[in-house]
């Protein structure tokens, strides 16, 4: 199974395809993807956007998760390991970590995931209110150019979505390498309904204790950048209108 293709472009990401799949990894979207895809979140699936109910996805009424671009995956599997009593929702528009993704799940053997290839907001179209119960956004593509801040997943149009499907109290947790992305996320969750839980700058140096650093961490370190660690906590304030 390969990628849906969006009717329209409305990217935060980047590229949506690196270099060619090994012949394990088209093997792994060959056989393994379409039976992780929670149903109807694709507008080829539901072009209508109807509403879906996210139980559906794994057949019981466990809480459910949300990570927002997963890179190669590593996270994801972590805390799937971690929580076995957690459905958790990756969505990632690279199709290269998503196949990396796949060969993890099968090693781990963990099946308390799904996985949508796509863009998160196909997903936040479809999901009632206050469902999930918390969410990762980590080492997200920085765009660092000034005219491409409006990119960046830290803006309205995207976190209102978010706050919306979020339950009063679910946590919000946010990782970078990069300041300014740090300060256009100080400034653009609160705003969005959540409340800080790391306002002082040194917060931000101490990861959480389930964490698990990633590929995207490690290659930042490596050339001299450092990780900043931020969370959120979703409030019972009404969302703001999408701007």
């Amino acid at each position: 199974m390969s990628a849906p293709t969006p009717p329209e472009k409305r990217n935060f990401y980047g590229r949506i395809k690196g270099k060619t799949l090994k012949p394990a990894q088209q093997r792994y979207l060959d056989e393994d993807l379409a039976q992780l895809c929670p149903g109807g979140v694709s507008r080829q699936d539901n072009p209508d956007r109807h509403p879906v109910d996210p139980q559906s996805f794994f057949g019981d009424a466990r809480p459910i998760w949300l990570e927002v671009g997963f890179g190669g995956g590593e996270h994801l599997v972590h805390q799937c390991a971690r929580n076995p009593g957690v459905g958790i929702i990756g969505c990632e528009p690279y199709i290269n970590g998503v196949a990396m993704l796949l060969g993890k799940i099968r090693n781990a053997g963990v099946d308390n995931l799904r996985v949508y290839p796509w863009d998160v907001r196909d997903l936040f179209d479809v999901l009632p209110d206050q469902c999930l119960e918390r969410a990762f956004l980590l080492y997200p593509d920085p765009w660092p150019k000034a005219r491409h801040h409006r990119r960046r997943f830290v803006t309205p149009g995207y976190l209102n979505p978010l706050a919306r499907v979020l339950k009063p109290g679910a946590v919000f947790r946010v990782a970078t390498d990069i300041p300014d992305y740090v300060r256009q996320t100080m400034e653009e969750v609160p705003p969005a309904g959540f409340d800080c839980l790391t306002p002082a700058p040194a917060d931000w140096a101490q990861p959480w204790d389930d964490w698990l650093s990633t590929r995207y961490e490690q290659k930042a370190l490596r050339e001299g950048r450092n990780p900043h660690y931020l969370t959120f906590r979703r409030n019972d304030q009404p969302t703001r209108g999408i701007a």
